[in-house]
């Protein structure tokens, strides 16, 4: 089951009076890279929220965001006095000797060591790290759920592009013999017309020894084989369980390289035509599987 990298995932909950929110958004990337921003008292955390995010989501940057906000809490610092009222006798001093009007108190909170963070108790972090937890799976099952459904329009693409592939290459392999028959004709029409302007006799051994050079040079049915078989595992990939982006472009880049050996087979306009209808769709391919899990 093929899985999209775009998605989009949120999960929220109040609980003491605390509200906490929680969004995860996702678009395509080569390896897992995550992005995460929590509020600062629960910065401890990240690894945690890290490990759970590789836990159950593969490739793909991910942008993880957690707002908490506690209407009742109290302020997040505390005025260290001591600090203050140093700062003042020194401030205070330099006034005097410069004659400065006043002091601003308020810059004061600016100074180092004035301003201590409160530090929370260890009972109600972990309680918070278990909302944290909850709410960031339940986002994550959305994300999930998002990128099945994103996912899901893929494989259809996949499929129709395939298919489109399949048809060609059928026209391609019908053609085929066409071609040696119409250059057999085309090659005998100059030899016969070389003969009734000339006394220059037919020698049909060289005739037929050109036409299986001919025939040989344009054989591109090992490059069909190849490039169905490719497609049959494309499908199967597709059906797959597990991750299978990276395999898929990779079959991608293979089946591009069979269009291009048969294009360069070629001698038929009929079939370049479809070559490059082969190749349109190979593309289109390749740019849908960069999003692929």
């Amino acid at each position: 089951m093929i899985l999209s990298m775009t998605g989009f995932g949120a999960g929220e909950a109040c609980e003491n009076g605390v509200s906490y929110r929680v969004e995860i958004r996702s678009v395509n990337n080569r390896y897992f890279k995550a992005s995460i921003k929590i509020p600062e008292h629960l910065q401890r955390f990240e690894g945690e929220v890290d490990r759970q995010l590789r836990a159950r989501l593969g490739r793909g940057s991910i942008s993880y965001t957690l707002k908490v906000k506690d209407e009742n809490a109290p302020a997040s610092v505390e005025i260290n006095r001591a600090a203050i009222g140093r700062y003042l006798s020194v401030l205070t001093q330099v006034a005097e000797q410069h004659k400065l009007a006043s002091i601003d108190v308020a810059g004061l909170l600016d100074f180092p060591g004035v301003c201590e963070p409160i530090e929370m108790d260890e009972e109600i972090l972990t309680g918070q790290l278990k909302v944290v937890q909850r709410i960031t799976d339940e986002a994550i099952t959305r994300l999930i759920e998002m990128r099945r459904l994103e996912g899901v329009a893929l494989e259809r693409d996949l499929a129709e592009q395939c298919a489109g592939i399949r048809d060609r290459i059928a026209q391609v392999a019908e053609r085929a013999p066409v071609v040696v028959e119409e250059y057999h004709k085309r090659l005998r029409g100059r030899v016969q017309q070389l003969m009734d302007t000339s006394s220059v006799e037919l020698d049909q051994e060289a005739l037929v020894r050109e036409v299986a050079i001919f025939a040989e040079r344009c054989d591109v049915n090992e490059e069909l084989s190849r490039l169905a078989s490719h497609l049959d595992q494309f499908a199967e990939l597709c059906a797959a369980p597990e991750e299978t982006g990276r395999k898929l472009d990779f079959l991608a880049q293979e089946m591009l390289r069979e269009a291009n050996t048969i294009g360069s087979k070629a001698s038929d306009a009929v079939v370049s035509r479809h070559v490059v209808e082969i190749k349109a769709a190979i593309d289109r391919i390749k740019e849908q599987v960069q999003n692929v899990e």
